[in-house]
């Protein structure tokens, strides 16, 4: 796997981590925690899976849905439709 650049990772941290302590009232670290231990969040560290494409709005929706179903792959980025 080649893993996508530490800086590109951060701005993601930041973007989507702002978005889950908005909409889940959670606390910083917890949203942190929560993104960072996702499968989400392995998919977009592999660059080659070409993840940044879909922008933090894109990848907070990937992430939100395997919160909700538990697979990321039910998001409709992944899915194309």
């Amino acid at each position: 796997m080649k893993r996508l650049d530490p800086e590109i990772i951060d701005y993601y941290n930041t973007e989507v981590l702002k978005m889950i302590s908005e909409k889940y009232d959670m606390p910083p670290m917890e949203a942190l925690r929560a993104f960072v231990c996702s499968e989400t969040h392995e998919m977009l560290e592999d660059a080659e899976m070409g993840m940044t494409e879909f922008g933090a709005g894109g990848i907070f929706d990937i992430w939100e849905c395997e919160r909700v179903t538990g697979k990321p792959q039910s998001s409709v980025y992944i899915r194309g439709e």
